[in-house]
């Protein structure tokens, strides 16, 4: 018999946005794989969870792989999370989810908040078609995909950094045009809010803002006009 492997979602910001189901697994499990212990342990603090915490991220995921491995063929019950949403969505984890299938390993979802999910139904944007970029090359291979995003007859999903934000506005209007985007900034949290309009208005709305959170912009595919 083997162990069980969750792939349990965790807030994006709201520390209520979790399911009641989440938290009887993070509190059962043998091990809880996170990316930094320090994030994790304020969700497991708030909710009086006490387990064992190993660090499982973009740094560590190769050699941590078949650590976790032999924890789950050991019969170990393993949730893995993020530092926010849900897993493996632009996170480290599809190589272990990937080597416990092959291993007959029971792999489970815990559903719950997603960034993605949550912009695109709050973005006014169409959302019966999308393609999730997640971040964009910060330099090599950069104009290549934006080539390839123009392509695309469907609304288009980024994630950005404050840091970088408006250098990607400026690449999306000069690569894509001035598109109707949806920018949804720190979701489900006190400074939460949607930004809705042509890109060269929203360049203009940003030029007079020092960004600061974290950013889901969504951008409509060509010709698409915005109405009242």
């Amino acid at each position: 018999m083997s162990g069980h492997l969750y792939i349990v979602s965790t807030p994006i910001g709201n520390l209520q946005d979790i399911s009641s189901r989440a938290l009887t697994i993070l509190s059962e499990v043998n091990f809880i794989a996170c990316e930094d212990t320090r994030i994790s342990r304020k969700l497991l603090s708030h909710y009086k969870i006490k387990n064992k915490l190993i660090i499982y991220n973009n740094y560590n995921e190769i050699n941590m792989v078949e650590k976790i491995h032999n924890y789950l063929l050991d019969n170990k019950d393993i949730a893995l999370i993020s530092d926010a949403g849900t897993p493996c969505i632009s996170d480290p984890g599809y190589r272990i989810v990937n080597k416990a299938t092959l291993s007959n390993i029971p792999v489970l979802s815990v559903p719950g908040a997603s960034s993605v999910h949550a912009a695109l139904s709050i973005s006014g944007l169409p959302t019966d078609n999308y393609f999730f970029q997640g971040f964009l090359p910060k330099k090599k291979g950069r104009k290549t995909k934006f080539e390839k995003l123009k392509e695309l007859d469907c609304t288009i999903i980024l994630f950005e950094s404050p840091k970088r934000i408006k250098k990607t506005f400026n690449d999306i209007n000069y690569y894509l045009g001035n598109r109707v985007v949806s920018v949804c900034k720190e979701i489900t949290k006190v400074y939460e809010k949607v930004y809705l309009n042509n890109i060269e208005d929203i360049i203009n709305i940003f030029d007079e803002i020092n960004p600061k959170g974290e950013f889901v912009i969504l951008i409509a595919k060509e010709n698409y006009k915005l109405s009242a």
